[in-house]
């Protein structure tokens, strides 16, 4: 388990790596929806997206001797660049193993740090497997994505600065909603926040189509996307993964209040007011959390907003111009 001992540890390890994200406010959204919404704008991290915290707060606890192997990570994008940066940082080599179809920034940002790519196919080869096959070869050491308790605390500390940027604003989170993947990046801000703040409740958005985490706590027990040739494809790319994380599940089943499902369509109205209300470039995966309060995800589902203080997480960056056009232009016609 990750505790928040370990969380204020991972923030003193990435002071002056990583970048501190603002909290930013929209006054005329509030006033849309009757609420007020703080953003946390990880697209603005190192690398584009959260992930470079979990990666740096894993990879600068290896010792000499491990780091004089290098690291192999798996990931469909932005791990890959979080680890790339963290690796090159630490002086270390990097293996990265992606999906074919990783978007092409992803692959440019994540050689352009350094490392090295390795393709599997998304939908007929285990990633982990891939990896683990490399690792081996190379006697190097595997960072996860996300079931890691390292990581997990990296992610962690988004909480940490949640609490008090908020605090400065005079403010406190009634609720905060983050994108779900393989639930790394909710463990570690859920952890943080519900420490200090236990009636804060963390509501987690996924894409319809890779729901694994929604069933998996209806069900109690993890439950994988069947990814078959039938299977809807979603542009949320990275947040794909294919179960919950055996590490993340049990604290995610403890401490997430519920989990709303969202179309590719829908997300596209959080691309949208993620540029009309902070000005921010928003890859789908990393709208999909202010998608779901603004589309009325959120209320639908039955958790009430009014007049609440919301802290929305925008994971990530890391778009292509043409994807990113096109949904502006979708969002734009829900608006």
């Amino acid at each position: 388990m990750v505790h928040f001992d370990d969380i204020v540890a991972a923030a003193e390890r990435i002071e002056g790596k990583a970048r501190l994200t603002p909290l930013l406010e929209a006054p005329l959204l509030n006033q849309k929806l009757g609420c007020r919404v703080l953003v946390k704008p990880e697209c603005l991290q190192l690398t584009g997206s959260f992930k470079f915290r979990g990666a740096y707060n894993r990879i600068a606890q290896l010792n000499p001797e491990e780091l004089s192997r290098g690291v192999v990570a798996y990931s469909t994008g932005n791990h890959a660049q979080g680890v790339a940066a963290a690796a090159k940082m630490m002086g270390t080599s990097a293996i990265i193993v992606v999906p074919k179809d990783t978007p092409a920034i992803k692959q440019n940002n994540t050689r352009a740090w350094g490392a090295e790519l390795a393709f599997y196919e998304r939908d007929s080869e285990d990633r982990v497997a891939v990896a683990q096959a490399i690792a081996d070869e190379h006697e190097a050491i595997i960072v996860p994505p996300f079931d890691d308790p390292h990581v997990i605390a990296g992610q962690g500390t988004i909480g940490l600065e949640i609490m008090a940027q908020a605090a400065m604003m005079d403010a406190e989170p009634d609720m905060v909603v983050i994108p779900a993947g393989g639930g790394g990046l909710t463990a570690g801000i859920a952890t943080a926040i519900k420490e200090k703040l236990p009636n804060t409740q963390i509501i987690m958005a996924e894409p319809k189509s890779y729901d694994d985490t929604k069933r998996s706590m209806a069900a109690g027990v993890r439950v994988a996307n069947d990814l078959g040739p039938d299977h809807e494809s979603t542009f949320c790319d990275a947040l794909t993964a294919p179960i919950p994380g055996e590490l993340t599940f049990p604290i995610n089943q403890k401490l997430v209040s519920d989990v709303v499902t969202l179309s590719d369509e829908t997300v596209c109205q959080g691309i949208y007011r993620g540029f009309i209300d902070f000005k921010l470039t928003l890859e789908p995966s990393g709208a999909i959390a202010l998608a779901a309060l603004v589309s009325g995800a959120i209320s639908d589902a039955g958790t009430d907003i009014q007049d609440k203080t919301i802290v929305v997480v925008c994971s990530g960056g890391n778009v292509e111009p043409s994807v990113y056009a096109d949904a502006l232009i979708r969002g734009a016609k829900q608006a």
